[in-house]
């Protein structure tokens, strides 16, 4: 249920038991339990409660224990979802995962704009000027730093979360240059919006190379 909750939507508890295959009951017991572990937060809108991540951080550790659960299980030669779209680019709760994020991240480092010390990420001045330049908001928002590094479940290599993260999947979106495939996480990208992608980042499967 929590990884159907992963693309940061809103889902009901019919359709969070059949996402995981339970009975409505089961999925009312679990969800109580996960609301109160501070998981997840509940809004009732008419007859309907609807369940979603408490924010981007439990979306970021969910994402961390996939590749855990993934070493502790049966080994793949490839890790991750087996779904090529979703390897190559999916939504991590509100920000760009799969080869795609890592490569963004991956650019944004290479070209100056965030600096990486120890796992640690910060925006450099030449971020903040790129930041402003592409139309992303680089003012932090409450307790959510700006910029975060978050572990990939399928490149094991870290793509970009935070608000500066977020706020440039928006931007992608914004521009046209890809959306999200409705029912799914999948980020899809058109043809001339990989280019402008590329462009601004470099090639998407250098994420792969590099891993």
């Amino acid at each position: 249920m929590l990884s159907a909750l992963m693309g940061g939507q809103a889902l009901t508890a019919g359709e969070l038991a059949r996402e995981a295959g339970v009975t409505p009951q089961t999925a009312s017991s679990h969800l109580a339990k996960l609301e109160q572990g501070g998981l997840l937060t509940r809004r009732c809108q008419g007859r309907h409660n609807y369940f979603a991540l408490a924010g981007a951080d439990v979306a970021e550790v969910l994402e961390q224990l996939a590749v855990v659960a993934e070493r502790a299980g049966h080994v793949r030669t490839r890790p991750g979802p087996r779904d090529p779209a979703m390897r190559r680019a999916r939504v991590c709760y509100d920000h760009l995962a799969g080869e795609a994020g890592v490569a963004m991240l991956d650019a944004l480092i290479v070209q100056g704009r965030i600096r990486e010390d120890g796992g640690s990420l910060s925006l450099t001045d030449a971020g903040r000027a790129f930041a402003r330049d592409f139309g992303v908001a680089t003012e932090a928002s409450g307790r959510r730093p700006l910029c975060k590094a978050c572990l990939d479940w399928s490149v094991r290599r870290s793509h970009l979360a935070g608000v500066m993260g977020a706020g440039l999947l928006q931007r992608v979106y914004a521009l046209g240059w890809a959306r999200r495939v409705e029912g799914s996480r999948i980020v899809a990208f058109s043809a001339p919006g990989q280019r402008a992608f590329e462009q601004a980042f470099g090639p998407i499967d250098s994420a792969t190379q590099a891993a």
